[in-house]
């Protein structure tokens, strides 16, 4: 039963992610507006794929231990590039774009430098989570934010139980979502 289910959780997060921002990017396009979107969540949330797709890459891991993260990352980087347009401008994402492929390869100029950053992850992913909070409570407004896409994060941390920060973290943003999604709604 145990590797039956193993096999389950497995497939079932990399189904997960390979749609998880498609929703996202659809409400964005339905909008036609990044409204209640955090750029700096964003750019964390793509910081942490990034550092976490490298260290299994230096380290030689099986591709299957992190298949779904350049899958989250193309979708990312897809958002990234809607939120620049919707804001006016999507060459301003270039220098952040810049940033991250020379990232890739400072990363691994000294070991410790991975290490170092992979440790970061955990906090890095939290302050992704903390910083769109704080542009909802700041809004007080869930615009284009979808609530479906942070539902597909809560279960694929659900699914990795050693994500416990991350779920109560993206719980906690659907949370948010929703309830200024219904408060908007009152208002109309």
């Amino acid at each position: 039963m145990a590797p039956g289910l193993l096999w389950l959780c497995n497939w079932s997060t990399l189904a997960v992610c390979a749609a998880l921002k498609l929703p996202q990017i659809s409400a964005l396009l339905a909008a036609r507006s990044a409204r209640g979107l955090s750029l700096p969540s964003l750019l964390l949330e793509l910081a942490g794929f990034l550092v976490f797709l490298r260290y299994q890459c230096y380290y030689e891991y099986p591709l299957l231990t992190y298949l779904e993260y350049p899958i989250l990352i193309a979708q990312d980087v897809i958002l990234l590039l809607c939120v620049f347009h919707f804001h006016g401008n999507v060459y301003r994402a270039a220098p952040y774009v810049a940033l991250f492929v020379a990232s890739w390869y400072v990363l691994t100029l000294q070991k410790w430098i991975i290490d170092l950053a992979m440790n970061l992850c955990t906090l890095i992913s939290a302050a992704s989570k903390l910083a769109q909070l704080q542009c909802l409570w700041k809004t007080r407004d869930s615009g284009a934010v979808s609530a479906l896409t942070w539902s597909l994060a809560s279960y694929t941390c659900a699914v990795l139980i050693r994500f416990v920060v991350m779920l109560a973290l993206n719980l906690w943003v659907t949370a948010t979502v929703l309830h200024y999604r219904k408060m908007a709604v009152k208002a109309e």
